[in-house]
């Protein structure tokens, strides 16, 4: 099994329950190039059908500069946490707003200074 990513493979390595793990083109035993699928199978009570859970983290590693190391580990997680019975189009509106916003000048300006603003 494997997922195409931006024109980069991962594929599965490892399969734990419902955690999938994959390594990307660049990975070694030196150079993380991972990612990391986990769903949660949604706890219903009496009153609520449950919030499924599903979590996608990816694990780099990447040459430094003015930094102490030369190299240095950095990662990314998204989670989501939808209600039973969600529309598909509502989770389709979810991941397209924030895929836009992930991918917007303004998140990237953010995440590269380290400020969550309007």
């Amino acid at each position: 099994m494997s997922l195409t990513v931006n024109a980069k493979a991962y594929v599965v390595d490892s399969i734990n329950g419902s955690t999938f793990s994959f390594q990307g083109p660049a990975n070694t035993t030196s150079v993380k190039d991972r990612l990391i699928q986990k769903a949660t199978p949604a706890k219903p009570s009496a009153v609520f059908s449950g919030l499924a859970r599903f979590a996608v983290n990816l694990y780099r590693t990447h040459t430094l500069t003015g930094a102490k190391t030369t190299t240095g580990d950095g990662s990314m997680k998204v989670e989501f946490a939808l209600p039973v019975g969600i529309s598909n189009a509502d989770v389709d509106a979810y991941c397209a707003d924030l895929g836009a916003y992930l991918a917007s000048a303004g998140f990237k300006a953010n995440l590269k200074i380290g400020l969550a603003n309007g």
